[in-house]
């Protein structure tokens, strides 16, 4: 006789906790519209004096004036886990002392010439656990 399967469910946290999930990993996925169609690209991050700075292998030109970037952490086996969404005017980081310093201490993904530094502040932070339902 087979067990039945899970009940699983999702719980919002506030968003500090959101933000300390987030602070505690380094990569996830930069989410844009570009040609009215949705882009996903893979990103590492920081979370550095309030602000997300995010390294992908994305097109300058493509960089929107607001973005989504997407983290998580799964444990698919199980179903537990959480996720967490950030969006915000987003801004390309250029030349000078930060951007040689993310260089140097936030690796990356190139992707031809497509390696882009952007910093994302954050307007909207959302988070949830992915929990079993108590029995």
């Amino acid at each position: 006789m087979s067990t039945p399967p899970a009940i699983l469910r999702m719980v919002e946290v506030s968003g500090a906790e959101a933000l300390w999930l987030l602070e505690g990993s380094s990569s996830g996925r930069l989410v844009y519209v570009q040609r009215d169609l949705a882009v996903v690209r893979p990103a590492r991050h920081v979370w550095e004096y309030g602000r997300l700075v995010v390294r992908t292998p994305v097109p300058a030109a493509a960089v929107p004036a607001t973005a989504t970037y997407q983290v998580d952490e799964i444990r698919a086996v199980h179903g537990t886990g959480w996720t967490v969404t950030v969006s915000g005017p987003a801004e390309v980081i250029t030349g000078g002392d930060e951007a040689a310093h993310y260089r140097r201490t936030l690796p990356g993904w190139a992707h031809g010439p497509h390696d882009i530094l952007l910093r994302l502040h954050p307007k909207t932070v959302t988070g949830f656990r992915l929990a079993r339902a108590e029995a």
